[in-house]
């Protein structure tokens, strides 16, 4: 049986070129990656297919294309989560929280500097003029 699920796996990966996979080398831009991670997505789904839905599909995908299992897992889990497959919070809220966070400790800094700034001249206002 296990054999047999190998047959199929080099079978359809004999039609796909080997690539190199490297997302954390600089010069991708965002789309480009998402876009791949969705290509990872589509082959791990179909070779999930070809083989029954038995379980390793994700390790095996991963050992074909030189990935790391744990990062595709956690590709393939974001990726079911995005299309609604999954529960959990989808890529574009996680991205708009993270906006929202870091403006909120924006706002907080200019905040404190502005209190900073009225104290002093409050305290400059206060004292007593000497000529």
């Amino acid at each position: 049986m296990q054999s047999d699920i190998d047959a199929q796996l080099s079978n359809f990966f004999e039609d796909t070129p080997p690539r190199e996979f490297d997302v954390v080398l600089r010069g991708y831009d965002r789309h480009q990656v998402d876009e791949h991670i969705k290509q990872l997505d589509n082959e791990v789904r179909q070779v999930r297919e070809q083989t029954g839905g038995q379980p390793g599909a994700i390790a095996r995908v991963a050992d074909q294309l030189g990935i790391h299992r744990e990062a595709l897992r956690g590709w393939v889990r974001q990726a079911e989560v995005d299309q609604g497959d999954r529960p959990g919070v989808p890529s574009a809220e996680q991205q708009r929280i993270a906006e929202l966070e870091r403006e909120n400790r924006e706002l907080r800094r200019a905040n404190e500097i502005l209190k900073a700034a009225s104290a002093y001249f409050a305290a400059e206002l206060d004292r007593p003029r000497t000529r």
